[in-house]
């Protein structure tokens, strides 16, 4: 049955619709995987380039900074551009930019490119929901989202991982020109099945229910959720063998089995956002702080550690899925520019939580107090997420006090 995004312009058949839907998850698996395969590369960078491990470091720090800042201004520069040409440009730098980081002779020069990756992430996650759910109708829009982000689930699952061993077998640069191929793919598949005006004003570019206030809620809920679970799970190796007792060689199977979790999460949510979007998203974030709460207090219990890990992953993909809906349905103004604020916000919850696990662990409290304190923080951002219906009736109160309509609140 062929399906129309509005304004398309011309009709696409299911068929062809998920091959983009599938070329737009593996390049947002291959940027995804990008992004922290430094984290498993480290010491062979710093020590092929002459660097010290924190300068490596920095590769992953400053790449996330650059996400979080130029998402939205980068976004708003983009607007007008004709979203097939936008992507197939962003794939393009994105496989250039990686065969550079690949033939890079110095830390400087990896250091730039990493940057350009950054720059095209930045603008490649604002566009790409909209893009795809334009192909669909509206009432599979969830299950879109469910399918696009299953490259982000695969990124830790498969991409990460696999990238490191190859990294440690054949040299750090291979993975690399690896990501830079799944691009060139997907760049390919863009550029011949996406429809020219796919992704512009009509094709779902408006939130199909705008609301400021329950954007406004959704993204103070989201930075308070994220900051709260990366205080601990930036620190969760060192956790788990310290308080819980595993082994260096047990952790990383068990970060597996977290990230097989996280697929079965997106696939939950996939499967009930469209039905319950913002029934999706409370539990949701309310699993994540019964999960971080859990880790507090039976993190020294091996099962029950590898239980809730499991469920931290599950959790988080799922949340995850839900939001980038949630984003779609209530986005006030454009879904693109929802979309970047959205990415910033969730690039400043990692970078924070990070912040607040690193000074907390040298403390008397530790990595269990950087995850009770995690908790607490996530909590709040629950209590946030529980209030839209109260702010919005806020809202609505004032507005008919003052004689007009609820501004975009309803």
């Amino acid at each position: 049955m062929p399906l129309t995004g509005t304004g398309t312009g011309t009709p696409l058949r299911t068929s062809t619709a998920v091959i983009v839907v599938v070329a737009l998850a593996l390049a947002l698996f291959s940027l995804s995987t990008v992004e922290t395969l430094p984290v498993g590369l480290l010491p062979l960078i710093a020590d092929d380039l002459g660097v010290s491990s924190a300068s490596a470091g920095r590769l992953v720090t400053g790449y996330g900074m650059v996400v979080a800042v130029a998402s939205v201004p980068l976004t708003r520069l983009v607007r007008r551009v004709p979203r097939r040409t936008l992507l197939c440009a962003l794939l393009a730098l994105f496989v250039l930019a990686n065969l550079v980081s690949a033939m890079a002779p110095g830390y400087w020069i990896l250091l730039a490119a990493r940057v350009t990756v950054a720059l095209t992430h930045s603008v490649f996650w604002s566009v790409i929901a909209s893009t795809a759910t334009a192909l669909f109708a509206p009432e599979v829009r969830g299950r879109v989202v469910a399918g696009l982000f299953s490259g982000l689930s695969l990124a830790s699952v498969v991409g990460v991982p696999a990238g490191t061993w190859l990294g440690q077998q054949a040299g750090w640069r291979i993975p690399f020109v690896v990501m830079s191929g799944f691009g060139f793919l997907a760049l390919v598949a863009v550029a011949v099945l996406l429809p020219s005006r796919a992704g512009e004003e009509g094709d779902g570019t408006a939130g199909a229910e705008p609301s400021r206030r329950r954007f406004l809620v959704l993204m103070t809920a989201t930075a308070l959720v994220v900051c709260g679970v990366f205080t601990g799970y930036t620190y969760i190796t060192v956790f788990l063998t310290d308080v819980t007792g595993l082994s260096q060689s047990a952790v990383a199977p068990l970060l597996l089995g977290s990230g097989v979790a996280g697929i079965a999460g997106t696939g939950l949510a996939g499967a009930r956002v469209d039905r319950r979007p913002r029934g999706t998203m409370v539990p949701a974030v309310a699993l994540l702080t019964a999960t971080m709460f859990g880790l507090r207090l039976l993190g020294d219990r091996t099962f029950a550690a590898v239980c809730l890990v499991a469920l931290l992953g599950f959790a988080m993909s799922a949340m995850t899925t839900a939001l980038q809906s949630r984003i779609l349905h209530v986005a006030p103004e454009s879904t693109e520019i929802a979309s970047a604020v959205g990415s910033s916000v969730f690039n400043v919850g990692i970078a924070g939580g990070s912040l607040v696990g690193g000074l907390l662990l040298p403390t008397g409290l530790g990595v269990r107090g950087a995850v009770l304190v995690g908790g607490v923080l996530a909590v709040g951002g629950l209590a946030v997420l529980l209030s839209e219906p109260w702010v919005v009736r806020q809202g609505e109160r004032r507005a008919a006090v003052r004689g007009g309509v609820p501004d975009m609140s309803a």
